[in-house]
C-alpha cells in the first residue's frame, strides 16, 4: 500500500491539533455555570429565610410590646413566643425565638437607639436567628462543595410607642374644625380634621404649624384666602388619623371612679375610699378634699351642679354623672373632671375659666376635662398645659394668648372663634391621657 503525506503520523501534528477544543472550553464554561447557579440559588435561599426571619421578629416585637401594656413582662414574652410558633414553627425550623431573644425597653426616636430596660412599657426587640450554635443553621445545596456548608442568619425588629403630635398638642377632631378670623398658631401647633378645616381671613400660621384633613380640596377659606391667612398654604398636610383616645373614654371614666392606679395622678392616693359629694349649684373648694377621688351623682342626665365663682381646685378628681357649670374665673389645676353625661352642654363655663395653671409650660399644674356629651365654653377661656376630651363637640371662646399647651380632641367638631393664640408647650403635658400607637422603628 502506498502511503501519502498526509496519512504520515508526526509528533508535531499532534500538539497542533486543535480539534475538539470547544469541547473542553464547554466543560469550564459548564463547571463555572454550575458554580454561579449554586451561589444564585443559595443566595436566595438566604435572602427567603432573611425575610422569614424579618416577618417572624416583626410580628413577635409587635406582639410584646402591645400585650406589655397590660401585662406583666414575662406574660407579654409568652404570647409573642406562641405568635412567633404559629410563623416559624420549632420542629421545622428549631429555636429560632427564645425568651431571651425578646427584649424591653426604651427607643430614642432622635438617636434611633435602642436601650434595654426590663420595666418599661414603650419599646420591644425582637431577634430571629438561624444559627450554627442553635443547631438549626441554613444549610446549602451547591455551595457546600465550594466548603460552604451553611449560613448563620438572623433579623431584628423593635417596635415603640409614640403619640401622633397633634394629638399630644393641638385641635383634633372627627368633623369639622372650625377657627374663624384674626387667630395666631405658632410653631409645632396641630390642627386637624377627620373631615375639613375652615378658616375666615387674618389668621396667621408660623412655621413649623400643621393644618392637615383627608382631603385639602377641601379646605374651607374665602376666594382670597391664602393671601389673607399668612402661612396657611405651608402649613397644609394631607392624611387621616385614626383617634383611638375617643374609643377609651368610657373605660377612662370607669377607671377613675374604681381608683384604677393605671388611670389616676400621682396626686391621688388609689387605696384612700371615693368622697360622695351631694350636687348642687354653690360647691366650694372646701367641698373637695385635695388627693382623692370624688363622686357626685345626679338622679337623671338633666341633673347638674355648679360651682361658685372664682373657685379654685386643686389636686382633685371628680367623676359624675351630671351636667357641670364652671363658674366664673374659676380655675382647674391638677385636677381630672370627669363626666358620662351625653348633653351636648354636658360640660360648660362661664366667662375667664381657666383648665390648668399659667405657668409657662411648667411641669405639673394641668388639667384633665372628660365627657362622654360635648362641650361649650364662653369668651376669655384659658387652657394652660390641658387636656378636653369630648364625644360630641367642643365649642369655644378663647382670649388672645390664653392658649398655651392645649390638646383638644373632639368625636364632633371643634368651633372656636376669634382673636386667639395657640402656642406649642412641648413640656407640661405630662398628664395627658393617651391611647396607645405603635410602629416599627427598627
Amino acid at each position: 500500500m502506498r502511503m501519502t503525506e498526509s496519512s504520515i503520523f508526526r509528533p508535531r501534528d499532534f500538539f497542533s491539533n486543535e480539534d475538539g477544543f470547544f469541547t473542553v472550553f464547554s466543560l469550564y464554561v459548564l463547571i463555572v455555570m454550575i458554580l454561579l447557579s449554586g451561589f444564585a440559588l443559595d443566595l436566595a435561599n438566604h435572602y427567603s429565610a432573611r425575610t422569614q426571619l424579618q416577618t417572624a421578629a416583626d410580628s413577635a416585637a409587635h406582639a410584646a410590646l402591645v400585650v406589655r401594656q397590660r401585662e406583666e413582662a414575662v406574660d407579654a414574652v409568652d404570647f409573642a413566643l406562641a405568635v412567633h410558633v404559629a410563623n416559624m414553627s420549632p420542629e421545622r425550623f428549631g429555636a429560632v425565638l427564645t425568651d431571651e431573644d425578646i427584649e424591653f425597653g426604651t427607643w430614642s426616636f432622635q438617636a434611633r437607639e435602642f436601650v434595654p430596660d426590663p420595666d418599661s412599657l414603650t419599646a420591644a426587640r425582637a431577634t430571629t436567628r438561624l444559627a450554627n450554635s442553635r443547631a438549626n443553621q441554613l444549610r446549602t445545596f451547591l455551595l457546600r462543595f465550594a466548603g460552604v456548608d451553611s449560613f448563620d442568619v438572623q433579623a431584628t425588629a423593635v417596635f415603640a410607642r409614640y403619640q401622633p403630635a397633634c394629638l399630644r398638642e393641638g385641635f383634633v377632631a372627627e368633623g369639622k374644625v372650625d377657627m374663624q378670623s384674626n387667630n395666631n398658631f405658632f410653631n409645632g401647633f396641630c390642627i386637624h380634621s377627620n373631615d375639613h378645616v375652615r378658616f375666615n381671613q387674618n389668621n396667621y400660621f408660623e412655621e413649623g404649624t400643621i393644618v392637615s384633613m383627608p382631603d385639602l380640596d377641601k379646605l374651607d377659606i374665602p376666594n382670597s384666602g391664602f393671601s389673607q391667612n399668612e402661612g396657611l398654604e405651608a402649613a397644609l398636610r394631607e392624611g387621616k388619623m385614626d383617634i383611638r383616645i375617643l374609643d377609651e373614654l368610657e373605660n377612662i371614666i370607669e377607671g377613675l371612679g374604681d381608683r384604677e392606679a393605671a388611670y389616676l395622678p400621682d396626686y391621688v392616693n388609689p387605696l384612700d375610699p371615693v368622697i360622695t359629694i351631694a350636687p348642687n349649684n354653690n360647691l366650694e373648694a372646701g367641698d373637695f378634699t385635695p388627693g382623692r377621688v370624688h363622686r357626685i351623682n345626679c338622679s337623671n342626665s338633666n341633673g347638674k351642679f355648679g360651682f361658685k365663682n372664682n373657685v379654685v381646685l386643686t389636686e382633685v378628681v371628680i367623676v359624675t354623672n351630671c351636667q357641670v357649670s364652671m363658674s366664673q374665673n374659676m380655675r382647674l389645676e391638677d385636677v381630672i373632671l370627669a363626666t358620662t353625661n351625653t348633653n351636648t352642654k354636658s360640660i360648660s363655663g362661664a366667662s375667664s375659666a381657666n383648665f390648668g395653671r399659667d405657668d409657662d409650660c411648667a411641669p405639673g399644674g394641668g388639667a384633665q376635662i372628660i365627657t362622654l356629651g360635648g362641650m361649650e365654653f364662653p369668651s376669655s377661656l384659658g387652657i394652660f398645659g390641658s387636656q378636653l376630651l369630648a364625644q360630641g363637640n367642643i365649642e369655644f371662646a378663647a382670649r388672645a394668648d390664653g392658649i398655651q399647651g392645649a390638646s383638644l380632641v373632639a368625636g364632633g367638631q371643634i368651633d372656636g372663634t376669634s382673636n386667639s393664640s395657640m402656642s406649642l408647650c412641648g413640656s407640661g403635658m405630662e398628664g395627658n391621657f393617651e391611647a396607645n400607637y405603635f410602629r416599627m422603628v427598627f
